[in-house]
């Protein structure tokens, strides 16, 4: 499996910037795994939506998209469990 790049929506920099600076810092150390591994065996597929992952994070979610023909991954957003799927795409 090659490497993927990974891109983010805009309104995740503002959902990162409303979380706690020790989760910021794991929830970064996540998304950098995806690169190399954009399904990872905790990522949980989203039912519903086609290409859409999730990953925990303690108690927050990171929603991720995967698209293997460009070999990309593009985080849509970073909130609270309680709070994530309420607005999906």
């Amino acid at each position: 499996m090659g490497s993927y790049r990974v891109e983010f929506k805009p309104g995740v920099e503002k959902d990162l910037q409303k979380l706690p600076k020790t989760v910021v810092v794991r929830v970064v150390k996540r998304v950098e795994s995806l690169a190399a591994d954009p399904r990872p065996p905790q990522a949980m597929k989203l039912s519903g939506a086609e290409r859409l992952y999730r990953l925990r994070v303690g108690d927050y979610r990171i929603i991720h998209e995967v698209e293997r023909e460009a070999e990309k991954v593009l985080v849509h957003c970073v909130r609270h469990r309680r709070e994530v799927y309420r607005q999906l795409p």
